[in-house]
């Protein structure tokens, strides 16, 4: 599959072609590393050290900051910076990109859980874990095979909303089965939910962060549409982890699984102020 996967790519022809002309910020792209990374390995570090959790966020905190004050400068200077400032002016965009961020800090977060949850405390190994995440895998695929016929009859927003409700109320469904029922199958209407959630709603997240720029701009959008989902599913992994090693209470799955249906509900609320309309003409 994969030979056939590098056999037909290699007929894919880029609509932009690279500009070798053009500088790559390479300070840039360390102090933005280095930032979003001593943010994650801060959140990892709270089962261990309080102080050492806080002081790692903090100086991610500082060095992003440092990494956006040189931005300011490049493009003040007139020099081409790794991350234009432009990206960030259109509120739609903003919230189309925290959505992105949420869906798939679910994602993986809940990946992680059940699977450790089905592994330690059920005692499956993993082909058995897979076999059950099966549920949520038909959910994806159904959702993404219905999107484009989804995408013309529902605005983008009204399938983000549905989808992180979907997802929310799988997380929920999840909860009240899995503790009353030793069944693996008791596992498989909140799986089935979430995947059908995260199906419907993560397409067209995309869609609408990147129809709000031109073509010229496409490159950079989507490159930072995929750092913002990266960054989800790290700081889904590291949250979700972090809640189970910590050990602040007896049900540490259950608290983990709450914290993302938190996070679900603010995707929603995040949604919710997202315009009504599909196109770029809709942009305030």
């Amino acid at each position: 599959m994969i030979a056939l996967i590098i056999i037909l790519s290699r007929h894919i022809e880029d609509p932009v072609p690279p500009d070798p002309t053009r500088p790559f910020d390479t300070g840039g792209a360390v102090l933005s590393a280095v930032g979003l990374i001593l943010l994650v390995t801060g959140i990892l570090a709270a089962d261990d050290n309080v102080w050492l959790m806080l002081a790692l966020i903090v100086l991610g905190a500082l060095v992003l900051l440092w990494f956006f004050m040189s931005v300011r400068a490049k493009e003040r200077a007139g020099k081409e910076p790794l991350l234009p400032t432009s990206l960030f002016r259109s509120r739609t965009s903003n919230l189309g990109l925290v959505t992105q961020n949420i869906q798939w800090l679910v994602l993986m977060g809940t990946s992680f859980v059940v699977a450790a949850y089905l592994q330690v405390v059920r005692g499956y190994d993993a082909i058995q874990t897979g076999v059950i995440f099966t549920a949520a895998t038909l959910g994806l695929l159904v959702s993404s095979l219905a999107a484009a016929r989804l995408a013309q009859r529902h605005a983008q927003r009204t399938l983000i909303m549905t989808g992180f409700v979907l997802t929310t109320a799988g997380i929920a469904v999840l909860l009240a089965m899995v503790g009353g029922s030793p069944s693996p199958w008791a596992f498989a209407p909140g799986l089935l939910l979430i995947g059908l959630g995260l199906g419907v709603m993560l397409t067209p997240s995309v869609n609408i962060v990147q129809s709000i720029f031109p073509e010229e701009q496409q490159g950079e959008i989507s490159g930072l549409s995929r750092s913002v989902s990266n960054l989800g599913s790290s700081l889904g992994t590291a949250i979700a982890g972090t809640i189970l090693v910590a050990g602040l209470t007896t049900h540490a799955y259950a608290a983990a699984m709450i914290t993302l249906a938190v996070f679900g509900l603010a995707g929603l609320a995040a949604a919710a102020f997202l315009p009504r309309g599909t196109g770029p003409s809709t942009v305030p």
